[in-house]
């Protein structure tokens, strides 16, 4: 299987966001939705697993509603500051049947392997265990989408900018594939509205949300290549601002109950 994503620079991209500060309007939006949604859940849970945790609040927030908690995140100093362990999220040997309750914000968009993921937590997981959470989907980003096409043609050739992300078409087959039941799968489309290309660039590094695909260009862009894409991303503006979508797909499912066996 191919490598997508540099898994290192992944690592160090959230630790740059937690030095420097990291932007969270995006994965708060996410996670908020996350609790709002379990407080509709007629089930009580005890012993909670946390992927991704840029904010260490997060984790008290999570205390409100289990009696225990443990983290996990890409990034050393987030998962050190909500006394959690550094993990990639398809390469990980979780304790077995550990957890009732899994939440999973922002992260598995850029994992390697997200089946292999999927079902690593799957096993992590008690049976009639929740898996909620949310990831970035396919129709994120498409301006700058855009402004990095237009770089492109300036230096005459095509290199990969943009991740890849997961259609929510995908999403729920790819959850009952790994073994999870009743998967429920929407989708949240956030305009923002960005005064240039580099302010939007700024606020996804301190999202580390910046190109880490191993096949990414080594070089910067050269001036020509940079000013075209700030020019077409300024080309959608309107009262000197240009939208930007980012698209979060919300997901929801279970793992089987202890008095059923699995579906066939």
């Amino acid at each position: 299987m191919a490598v997508l994503f540099d898994m290192q620079l992944r690592a160090q991209r959230r630790d740059r966001a937690a030095r420097t500060g990291p932007e969270l309007f995006l994965l708060e939006r996410a996670f908020a939705d996350c609790l709002e949604r379990l407080e509709l859940v007629q089930q009580r849970f005890d012993h909670a697993l946390l992927i991704g945790c840029p904010d260490a609040r997060w984790r008290d927030r999570v205390l409100r509603i289990v009696s225990s908690v443990d983290v996990i995140d890409p990034g050393s100093l987030f998962a050190e500051a909500a006394y959690g362990t550094q993990v990639v999220e398809d390469n990980w040997p979780p304790a077995m049947a550990a957890y009732d309750l899994v939440i999973a914000v922002g992260t598995l968009d850029t994992v390697n392997d997200l089946p292999r993921g999927l079902v690593t937590f799957r096993a992590a997981m008690r049976p009639g265990a929740l898996l909620i959470g949310a990831m970035s989907g396919g129709d994120t980003l498409p301006r700058l989408r855009s402004a990095m096409l237009a770089a492109d043609r300036i230096a005459g050739a095509a290199s990969p900018h943009i991740h890849p992300r997961i259609e929510a078409s995908a999403l729920a087959p790819l959850l009952e594939k790994a073994g999870f039941v009743t998967p429920v799968v929407d989708v949240d489309r956030l305009q923002v509205g960005y005064r240039s290309l580099s302010s939007l660039i700024g606020d996804l590094r301190r999202m580390a949300a910046t190109n880490i695909l191993t096949s990414r260009s080594r070089q910067p862009l050269t001036k020509r290549a940079a000013t075209a894409a700030a020019t077409d991303f300024a080309e959608f503006s309107n009262a000197g601002r240009t939208v930007e979508v980012f698209e979060i797909l919300h997901f929801a499912c279970w793992t089987q109950p202890a008095d059923k066996s699995p579906q066939g």
